[in-house]
């Protein structure tokens, strides 16, 4: 079983950077199964993720792998432990919806029905340092009536029951990040 998921978690991972949807070392995306959190590792790239490059951890993050989880993996957790209906998780750094998140205080807009049926409301958390306690808190704060959260200066979440669910989501956010974009021109 764990192969099948490392599988989802390369596809995925390569997926985001063929879309535009992450670059460099950016973003990481997760699957819960039961107590085990399988994760991108730290340091790699999506681009060329491999099943050797997912770390596993358990919902208390003890590493269980060799592997070093991504450094974000306090901001799964926290979303694993408010959510328990989420199986996957996808955050990435797609660039209209860190603009959107930048110049926005509240929400991104909601503007084509698609978007209102998935992700009805897509909040948006104020600044926290990557990888911290209090960015994790914050999100989990807001997850809990969205499936779709935007990060100042950062990226997005957005949670799903699988990961295709999830990473279609962020594909949403986007879309609407860029369309929220081209209208206010």
């Amino acid at each position: 079983m764990s192969r099948i998921v490392k599988a989802q978690l390369v596809k995925y991972s390569h997926l985001a950077h063929e879309r535009g949807l992450t670059a460099a070392f950016g973003g990481n995306l997760s699957i819960r199964q039961g107590n085990l959190i399988f994760i991108k590792a730290t340091g790699a790239i999506m681009d060329d993720m491999a099943r050797e490059q997912v770390a596993v951890i358990d919902m208390n993050g003890k590493q269980l792998s060799a592997i070093r989880p991504s450094s974000e993996y306090r901001l799964h957790l926290a979303i694993y432990r408010e959510r328990p209906d989420v199986k996957a998780i996808a955050h990435l750094h797609p660039p209209y919806s860190i603009i959107a998140a930048t110049m926005l205080e509240m929400e991104l807009p909601i503007i084509t029905p698609e978007a209102e049926l998935y992700l009805r409301r897509i909040p948006i958390v104020p600044f926290r340092p990557a990888g911290t306690k209090e960015l994790a808190e914050a999100v989990a704060g807001v997850i809990c009536q969205s499936d779709a959260v935007l990060m100042e200066k950062h990226g997005i979440v957005t949670v799903g029951k699988s990961l295709r669910e999830a990473f279609y989501k962020a594909e949403l956010v986007e879309e609407s990040a860029k369309l929220w974009y081209l209208l206010r021109k």
